[in-house]
């Protein structure tokens, strides 16, 4: 038994090894490919010591230092004003429904889930944002269609308040006289820190990473978010080297050391923050996905 539980233990921790490898691998081919010169890399290819050390993609993409630096402003408030707004629509919601004498609250979830299968499209959505509430070119074109609640993150976050609030402890608080704001913002919450960090962490880089919205509703440099601010910039490299191919005067610049360039300036803030939250992560998940 006890053989067999070591051989477990040593299998375990070499397919967790070669997960890890998968996962760290290709950050170090990105970062060092975006620091190797483009002619090594069009050469050698990706390789995870650079050939010949190169900054030019960093020089191109910090040329204008003002919009990047405004770009990481916007895409910073837009995330921490979406993820504090979401998160809060979401517990309003999950929370009710986990509550089992609640009215109607079979067809509520049904209706939550439906959400997950079908969508109204992107014309119909479009025309609602840009016509009804015109919102383009505005900061708001960057948070409000990202609030539509995610039906994942709720019946995520039911699971949770169901499984592992205690009844008996919300009894308890009634009996003191707790109304169900009170119990929601003094006992459940506080409980539920697991499930809140992972929401952040999972609605916060669908902010941060969100390009598309910047795409279809705004034309205005100063509501660029990073990413958008990126995107804009390699597709004008994209157009300055179709141009030089074409014949047109144009200085040579790199492609592909730019794009991994991108990926880095894009990544570093999430780098940063997820060892933060990395110790709620699993729990989280774990416990939230039981009986969703």
């Amino acid at each position: 038994m006890v053989e067999k539980s070591k051989t477990f233990q040593i299998v375990s921790n070499i397919i967790m090894i070669l997960l890890c490898l998968f996962c760290v691998i290709p950050i170090v081919l990105l970062i060092s490919s975006s620091i190797t010169a483009e002619d090594v890399l069009m050469k050698g290819g990706y390789r995870f010591l650079p050939g010949k050390i190169d900054l030019t993609a960093y020089k191109y993409l910090l040329f204008d230092t003002d919009s990047i630096i405004r770009g990481y402003g916007v895409s910073i408030l837009v995330t921490v004003v979406g993820t504090l707004v979401n998160l809060s629509l979401t517990t309003l919601l999950a929370y009710p429904l986990s509550k089992k004498n609640l009215p109607g609250r079979n067809f509520i979830s049904f209706f939550v889930f439906f959400t997950m299968l079908f969508n109204g499209g992107l014309v119909p959505s479009y025309m609602m944002w840009t016509q009804t509430f015109h919102i383009k070119n505005t900061i708001w074109a960057l948070i409000v269609p990202n609030l539509m609640l995610g039906a994942f993150n709720i019946i995520m976050m039911r699971a949770y308040f169901t499984t592992n609030i205690p009844e008996e402890v919300l009894e308890a608080a009634k009996v003191d006289g707790a109304g169900e704001t009170r119990i929601l913002l003094r006992i459940v919450l506080p409980m539920s820190l697991p499930i809140l960090a992972t929401l952040v962490l999972l609605v916060g880089l669908g902010y941060w990473n969100d390009w598309v919205n910047g795409l279809y509703y705004v034309n205005k440099d100063e509501f660029y978010s990073i990413q958008v601010f990126l995107n804009k910039m390699l597709q004008n490299i994209e157009m300055l080297k179709k141009a030089a191919a074409a014949g047109a005067a144009a200085a040579p610049m790199p492609s592909t050391s730019i794009r991994m360039a991108v990926a880095v300036i894009g990544a570093v803030p999430v780098l940063i923050v997820y060892p933060f939250f990395q110790r709620y992560f699993v729990k989280g998940i774990v416990v939230g996905a039981v009986k969703g």
